[in-house]
């Protein structure tokens, strides 16, 4: 009675988010009985190196974002430096034309 129970609250769950999930629930002991026990097991490590290889690619492409971001606000940071930089450069030669024309005027 109890695992009748179990199973009906196990049916009435929403479905998994992600794949991650499914797998956890969906091993092929629980579908087919006559799997073999090493069936299995090759199963599960499969499972592993499957979620390991994931993971990795899933940090790899956390590094890469971080990368992408922090090459974005280095542009950023070298747009602004040389606006600045011009900015003073043209504030420089106005300031030279202008005592250039105090003087002519003088």
């Amino acid at each position: 009675m109890a695992a009748a129970k179990a199973d009906t609250a196990a049916s009435t769950r929403p479905f998994p988010s992600t794949h991650h999930e499914q797998d956890h629930h969906m091993t092929p002991a629980a579908i087919d009985p006559t799997v073999r026990a090493e069936q299995t097991t090759e199963l599960q490590i499969q499972n592993r190196t499957l979620e390991m290889q994931l993971l990795h690619e899933s940090l790899a492409r956390a590094h890469m974002q971080d990368r992408l971001h922090e090459a974005e606000e280095q542009r950023l940071v070298s747009r602004v430096v040389r606006a600045r930089k011009l900015r003073q450069r043209a504030e420089r030669a106005s300031m030279r034309a202008r005592k250039a024309l105090a003087v002519a005027l003088m």
